[in-house]
């Protein structure tokens, strides 16, 4: 007998259940929805449903958008090990080194722009774990502060394009992302804002937990070249979102001329060597071979569900819920909290979206702003414990007193400002759309 003898109901119950299961055993999540997928893929349509498979990762890795993000990754990995974003920190540092809490602003400054030149969240944190943990630390920053603006800061990579996150959530919705990329920048500077605008008020009612640099380290360099220090990234974003915006470039092409700066840049500041360029293409090939065994095993995991019927289970059991689309979504919101807490963004979106998606179209809503909301969830989910990759990616380089207890307390109240901008967004979505509305 086969598994489709359990009907759809208890198929969903064995299928998700499996999934929790073998993640508890501590596997890769490809390999457990690779797993679940051949599974459910001949236990449930029986030894001859193999195309059913091919054609379903034929399908995936053959899509022309997945070509941008090793781009992306390569211009994240070159600017890591370049000293580009080292030279923007200590430059933003003498800008805002006066103000309270100062060195704690123009670290989510530097956190955005870094976010605009390459899109990638995990390395971001770690620099700045590198750069400016140390820093507020020797300058006498609280300490939960410092933590906080670090990881929050690192993770506005997931709305600030070019987001791999919004690549993602295009290529699986079938929507533009030059539109994505273009309504999510009113998102990433409201999160930016109220982050500065947390740091600063708490700052100034306190002046001891941000203190403002001594007027002998203000003397060390001067303004001049600190705003030298800016030009390089900037450059770099001009080339990467000036050119999608200006409709100039593809987002395949802009990423494309977003490395091509970065290795003439780093040309040119004679830092680039066989070494460097060697680390930033093992690290692509790494993190790209991550994502597309994640991508294939999602992708056949949905497409056998979906022909199980399960599409149609999980929307009929949605919009049976007889209430407002409001809640629909808030209940869609929750569940991807939920997910965010134990699984990775990016088998959350192959697995969720879609069944979300049509579902979302169908309440009439803009799957732009749904994008823009799911973008935001998991920035929320980079910091929620206990999966929480911002925390383990800080605790890799962070001084051997900070523990991951002192790292999730820290993050609480921007986990609270996350949420926050996440139901403005819910509730008043003309703020996410304007610009392609």
């Amino acid at each position: 007998m086969g598994l489709n003898a359990l009907g759809i109901e208890n198929g969903t119950f064995l299928l998700v259940g499996m999934i929790f299961l073998l993640l508890v055993t501590g596997q890769p999540l490809a390999w457990v929805t690779g797993l679940v997928a051949l599974i459910f893929t001949f236990g449930w349509f029986g030894g001859n449903a193999l195309p059913l498979v091919t054609s379903r990762i034929f399908g995936f890795i053959t899509e022309y958008s997945l070509v941008a993000i090793p781009m992306f990754i390569l211009m994240a990995a070159l600017l890591d090990r370049s000293g580009i974003a080292k030279d923007l920190f200590n430059g933003m540092r003498i800008l805002a080194g006066r103000l309270p809490g100062g060195v704690a602003v123009q670290t989510l400054i530097v956190a955005i722009l870094m976010a605009a030149m390459s899109g990638v969240i995990g390395g971001e944190i770690v620099l700045l774990g590198i750069l400016a943990l140390p820093q507020m630390l020797r300058l006498g920053y609280d300490r939960s502060l410092s933590i906080g603006v670090v990881c929050a800061g690192g993770s506005l990579g997931t709305m600030m394009p070019p987001s791999i996150v919004l690549i993602i959530y295009g290529l699986v919705a079938g929507v533009s992302i030059a539109d994505l990329f273009v309504a999510a920048i009113t998102p990433a500077m409201l999160l930016l804002g109220c982050y500065i605008a947390y740091v600063l008020v708490r700052c100034l009612q306190n002046p001891d937990l941000g203190p403002p640099m001594s007027r002998e380290e203000q003397a060390e360099e001067s303004v001049a070249s600190a705003l030298k220090a800016l030009i390089a990234p900037l450059f770099i974003v001009i080339a990467v979102l000036g050119s999608i915006y200006a409709g100039v470039a593809s987002i395949t092409e802009a990423a494309a001329l977003g490395v091509s700066s970065v290795l003439v840049i780093s040309l040119l500041r004679q830092e680039l060597n066989f070494r460097m360029l060697q680390d930033s293409l093992v690290h692509t090939l790494e993190t790209c071979g991550m994502i597309i065994w994640i991508g294939i095993a999602a992708a056949v995991l949905v497409g056998v569900y979906n022909l199980m019927g399960g599409n149609r289970f999980v929307s009929a059991a949605i919009l049976g819920l007889d209430a407002s689309p409001v809640v629909i979504i808030l209940v869609m919101m929750a569940i991807l909290i939920v997910l965010g807490m134990f699984l990775d963004w990016i088998g959350i979106a192959l697995l969720t979206l879609p069944i979300f998606v049509p579902i979302v179209k169908e309440l009439g809503y803009d799957p732009i702003w749904f994008g823009i909301l799911f973008a935001v969830n998991m920035q929320v989910s980079y910091l929620t414990p206990p999966f929480g990759p911002a925390a383990f990616y800080l605790k890799s380089v962070a001084p051997p007193d900070i523990t991951l207890k002192h790292i999730y307390t820290a993050l609480l109240p921007f986990i609270a400002l996350q949420l926050l901008v996440l139901g403005i967004l819910l509730f008043y979505p003309p703020l996410a759309i304007w610009p392609v509305s």
